[in-house]
């Protein structure tokens, strides 16, 4: 049997069972995220601000990661211990002496408990609203997995290990100043333990200020930020590296990514960046 006309119930417009015409969803729905993002900016700058004033030491969380199933990361991954990242703090204790900071100890690094959650990743196409949405999701992921830690964590570092004999390249590591977030990305090799702390030294800068000193192109360092000493004579080869650069020029058209933070120092323009003293000796 089938109804005729006018038959059983008649369907209404969403208007009607609403209350709310289809554009006002949309304006509340961008109401809504507007408002969102405007918490998340008035809350990255206080962050900014706290984060920069030098007092006392920023405490930062590593959270290793194994970012495959391979047994070589897991092995690696379990023998990880607070040692292993102290170069890192004596790095920047170093270099804040050699600018006169306050704060002898800018930062102090922890080491959590492996995750076994990653963190959501990037488009590689992604474009300006879909890495706004990216950031706010891994704003989240890392609240989640983190959020209920006794002991104060100023940044956090997600440091994704692979096996060198399964992934010869890995994706770009990232710092992000909203959320004092970083994601780092790093071979699960003890022969890699000092590159892998100048990238983490890298990324934790970044989370407070600091931006590359390198082209975008090529990856060569800058000149002149992104030279360790761009007043040495002769130029090259530079004896150190810079920190946003992370290599150290050996020819005008050669290039090393530094293998340590023995070979690294913080420019004066990174320095300006995240408000350390002017005054290098």
């Amino acid at each position: 049997m089938t109804l005729g006309r006018g038959a059983g119930p008649r369907a209404q417009p969403p208007t009607a069972r609403s209350g709310l015409p289809p554009s006002g969803f949309k304006m509340l729905r961008v109401a809504i995220l507007l408002g969102v993002l405007l918490l998340v900016a008035v809350t990255s700058c206080q962050e900014r601000y706290l984060s920069t004033r030098w007092h006392v030491p920023l405490y930062v969380a590593i959270y290793p990661i194994a970012a495959d199933d391979s047994p070589v990361t897991e092995a690696y991954v379990s023998t990880l211990d607070a040692e292993r990242f102290k170069p890192i703090d004596r790095f920047f204790a170093r270099e804040a002496a050699r600018y006169h900071l306050d704060a002898s100890e800018p930062f102090r690094t922890r080491v959590r408990s492996e995750l076994s959650s990653r963190p959501p990743q990037r488009a590689a196409d992604a474009g300006l609203a879909a890495t706004a949405l990216w950031s706010l999701r891994l704003r989240y992921w890392a609240w989640r997995v983190s959020g209920h830690a006794r002991e104060p964590e100023d940044i956090r570092m997600f440091v994704l290990y692979h096996d060198p004999a399964l992934t010869a390249t890995v994706p770009h590591s990232l710092g992000l100043t909203k959320g004092l977030i970083g994601v780092v990305y790093a071979f699960a090799a003890p022969e890699m333990n000092g590159e892998n702390n100048v990238v983490i030294a890298h990324e934790m800068l970044h989370t407070v200020g600091a931006t590359d000193k390198y082209n975008a192109v090529d990856d060569a360092p800058r000149f002149p930020d992104g030279f360790g000493d761009p007043s040495q004579r002769p130029l090259f080869p530079q004896a150190v590296a810079e920190l946003m650069a992370g290599r150290r020029m050996l020819a005008p058209d050669k290039w090393q990514q530094a293998a340590s933070l023995d070979e690294v120092v913080i420019g004066p323009v990174t320095a300006l960046e995240i408000r350390w003293p002017q005054h290098a000796r």
